[in-house]
């Protein structure tokens, strides 16, 4: 039982790794199982969150969604285990990840969210990133659920124009 959960672990490391930005676990949930890598859906989230509990990826949760990141450590790990993943899966997830790469990434480096404060006002959280770094994490109050509703729906396609008024005014 061990030796498979072992392997969804490493090839999760690898995919990250490889895909130098997070992914969300749908995304990786969603190869391993098209690609039959596995099908048994738990064991492959047990080996995620063994992953996150041991410090080899990171999670941060936005909007239901769930992002990870490979850590510094969890490099480290895959880099001692790396020949332990077989040549065929890792050629398929770097075909994988050369066809299907800038989907993924427009997919995950647009990020917006809310949540109720004490206040009883709502944070919007807004967030843009490119290559792993953030180009812009803006928080907004707004009275209204609804408002923090459309902010948040908005920002996916205007969040470019935004963020170069941003800094047209910054730089001014």
């Amino acid at each position: 039982m061990q030796e498979p959960i072992t392997l969804y672990k490493l090839i999760v490391l690898y995919m990250l790794e490889r895909a130098g930005f997070p992914l969300t676990r749908t995304q990786v949930t969603d190869f391993l199982l098209n690609r039959e890598y596995t099908t048994n859906f738990l064991n492959l989230q047990q080996a995620v969150g063994e992953l996150i509990d041991d410090g080899l990826l990171s999670c941060v949760t936005a909007r239901n969604r769930s992002y990870l990141s490979i850590t510094d450590e969890g490099s480290e790990t895959l880099n001692f285990f790396k020949n332990q993943i077989d040549r065929d899966i890792r050629t398929d997830i770097d075909n994988y990840l050369k066809e299907h790469g800038f989907e993924l990434r427009n997919e995950n480096s647009v990020v917006a969210s809310y949540r109720r404060a004490a206040s009883g006002e709502y944070e919007t959280r807004l967030l843009a990133m490119d290559k792993g770094l953030t180009l812009i994490d803006l928080t907004l109050s707004v009275p209204l659920e609804e408002t923090a509703v459309t902010i948040c729906d908005n920002w996916k396609g205007r969040n470019q124009e935004i963020y170069q008024y941003l800094m047209n005014q910054l730089l001014s």
